[in-house]
This record gives C-alpha cells, sequence and structure tokens, in this order.
C-alpha cells in the first residue's frame, strides 16, 4: 500500500483516545495501593487493571490501523530524524504492549482476572502463583519508567518540530489538521 500524506480521523483519534488513557494509567498507578500479598483486586487495581485492558485493545487497533493505511514521513526530515522517529515509535509500540502484557500476566499469577471494560473476562496468561507471573510484575514496574521515557522523548520531538524547525510535523496529528 502507498503511504499517505497525511493522519486520518481514525490515526488521530486512536493516538489521541491511546494518550488519554496513557495519562489516567500513570494518575490510577501513582494513587492505586502497593501490590502486596493481600492486596485485593479492587477500587484503584481493579481500575488500573481495566484501563490496561482498554490500552491493549486500542493499541492493536491502532497498530493495525498503522499498517494498513501507512503515512510517510516528510521529506524535510534529516536521516537521523527519520532513524529517530522509527526507533521511538516501534519503541513506544513495543513497550506499550509488553506493559500491558506483562502487568495482564502479573495479575493473573495473582489470581485476578482481567476484564476488557468491565464485561469481557481475558483469559489467563499465567498460571495463578506462577514464579514467572510475578517476574512479569517485576519487569512491568521497571518498565513503567522506561515507557515513561519514551513518550517524554516523543512529546519532546514534537516540540522541536514545532518550536525549532517550525515545519507540519506535529500539526499532522492534531485534530484540525488534514
Amino acid at each position: 500500500m502507498t503511504p499517505r500524506a497525511s493522519y486520518g480521523t481514525p490515526a488521530k483519534i486512536f493516538h489521541w483516545l491511546i494518550f488519554l488513557l496513557l495519562a489516567a494509567q500513570y494518575a490510577v498507578g501513582s494513587i492505586m495501593p502497593h501490590i502486596g500479598r493481600k492486596t485485593l483486586d479492587e477500587g484503584f487495581v481493579a481500575w488500573h487493571l481495566s484501563i490496561g485492558a482498554a490500552i491493549l485493545f486500542v493499541i492493536v487497533l491502532r497498530l493495525v490501523w498503522r499498517l494498513a493505511y501507512p503515512v510517510a514521513l516528510p521529506s524535510t526530515l534529516q536521516l537521523w530524524e527519520i532513524y529517530a522517529s522509527r526507533v521511538t515509535h516501534g519503541m513506544l509500540y513495543a513497550l506499550v504492549l509488553a506493559m500491558t502484557g506483562l502487568g495482564w500476566a502479573a495479575a493473573n499469577a495473582r489470581g485476578w482476572t482481567v476484564w476488557l471494560f468491565g464485561v469481557i473476562p481475558l483469559p489467563a496468561i499465567a498460571p495463578n502463583g506462577s514464579s514467572w507471573g510475578h517476574e512479569a510484575g517485576d519487569i512491568h514496574n521497571i518498565l513503567v519508567y522506561v515507557l515513561l521515557g519514551f513518550i517524554a522523548l516523543h512529546v519532546l520531538a514534537a516540540l522541536y518540530h514545532y518550536l525549532i524547525r517550525r515545519d507540519q510535523v506535529l500539526q499532522r496529528m492534531l485534530p484540525q489538521a488534514n
């Protein structure tokens, strides 16, 4: 498929929906209680699991959309910017997929069911009590900061293009831009 010159409405909706879900997830994750041996999957913990499932659902849709409807990078980008863009976007997708999968496995290892939209129970991907599910939770906790770093890099790159390069890279993802 030939890449398009601009992001369409579905791509923009997916982008900003992921942004809102990740912002909510970081907020809930920062105020939920520390998960210990006796922590129950209720309150903010249940919200964290539910938002994580929604993030996984939307990121998969977004990735499928991106592969089906690719958008060309602007011809004004330098080679290092193209490389940085591809690495950063690839890492964002990989980290979000890894984070949601690891969190899901960690929840299952605690015997918790992960629900999509509070209605659809997702199948267990780690057995209750499994050591690898526990380790998945530990890795999940570390990757929180790695993902945050790549999000910051993504935002800084958008600001660089808007404020310094003064090109249309940022505007391509804004609601009014076509």
